[in-house]
């Protein structure tokens, strides 16, 4: 994945780290961006992971002056998922472990890595909320069942807690579309495998948006002409930016997502959902194909301070990625009522 033209964030040194499935990753790096001041008491921090494939700076249209994530009460901490291109990633690693090489890394590496970053270059010790989109809502979730004395309030949306046997199966096209590319070759490709990542922005289109959603031709809000317009200058464009291996590797994370499958929880899905203490507003899109509501509300009733708090409307999984003003306003709302809770 190509980083932005500008550097405009930090990074964290991690030095060398044992990961979950076994391999070192050695000279680790986190990097992040911070949005505001961190307040005398320490007492205003919110945390806001990335996405499948996003960077801090595709986070930020839900952070801003007279929002919830208003920089001028909060410090706002991104942190950058391993694997996106920015944090360590198959395009930034050196060898022995880089490109096809890049170990697997879990839901329990990044959120374990994050809260190091947290505690050891801020030292803060209580945090406000946390809060993310899609692979991000799964980080939300992760971060409530493991330091649960620490998260006040979590709002995951357009995610889940657990990666359901249907979102595998569409992440299995996603991979195969990448895969099939003569150009990838196993991973050791010197040019993109071009061919490949525009058939994942083709698969990737039957799955962000819902039916409703191309049957209104809304992509003309976009400023999208046609269909086929939209097919290529939005979902090719989008992922010919990214890095396949990089893709790849948050896939394989996205695809293992799990907040149990950890040494704390040894696989128990039920108690580490009820290890969720702080207060939470869980928002499913209604129309999401691969985080469906009934997933969440199952998620919810076994978690023992939330609210199931679906997003209507027609945008599917993308409710939550900050192109429709009226899910922006839904989700802003939303936690600004969380914040308001003692």
């Amino acid at each position: 994945m190509k980083a932005a033209t500008i550097m405009d964030y930090d990074t964290f040194d991690l030095g060398d780290v044992p990961l979950q499935h076994g391999a070192t990753l050695r000279n680790a790096r986190l990097a992040y961006k911070t949005y505001g001041k961190l307040n005398a008491d320490k007492s205003n921090v919110i945390v806001y992971p990335t996405w499948y494939s996003g960077q801090h700076h595709d986070n930020e249209w839900l952070i801003g002056a007279g929002m919830a994530l208003d920089p001028e009460k909060y410090f706002i901490i991104v942190p950058n998922m391993l694997g996106n291109g920015l944090s360590s990633s198959p395009s930034n690693t050196p060898e022995p472990y880089n490109l096809s090489r890049f170990p697997n890394i879990t839901l329990y590496d990044n959120v374990t890595l994050q809260h190091r970053l947290v505690t050891e270059k801020f030292g803060i010790e209580r945090i406000a909320l946390v809060v993310g989109w899609s692979m991000g809502a799964q980080q939300t979730n992760q971060w409530g069942c493991l330091y649960p004395d620490m998260v006040q309030r979590i709002a995951p949306f357009c995610g889940s807690a657990k990666t359901a046997p249907h979102n595998i199966v569409f992440l299995e096209g996603v991979k195969a579309a990448i895969e099939t590319d003569a150009a990838w070759n196993g991973g050791w490709y010197s040019t993109p495998p071009s061919k490949g990542l525009r058939a994942v922005g083709r698969v990737y289109a039957g799955w962000g948006l819902s039916q409703p959603f191309y049957k209104q031709a809304l992509w003309r809000e976009l400023g999208f002409s046609s269909l086929e317009d939209f097919l290529v200058g939005y979902w090719e464009g989008f992922f010919l930016k990214k890095d396949a291996n990089n893709l790849l590797a948050m896939l394989w994370s996205w695809q293992h997502g799990d907040i149990s499958d950890n040494p704390v929880f040894k696989g128990d899905f039920k108690k580490a959902l009820g290890a969720i203490k702080a207060r939470a507003i869980v928002m499913p899109a209604e129309r999401d194909l691969y985080f469906p509501v009934a997933d969440n509300e199952w998620e919810v009733s076994h978690m023992p301070n939330a609210e199931c708090r679906p997003i209507p409307g027609v945008w599917g999984h993308f409710a939550g990625g900050g192109s429709s003003p009226v899910d922006t306003r839904f989700i802003d709302a939303a936690l600004k009522e969380l914040l308001a809770t003692p």
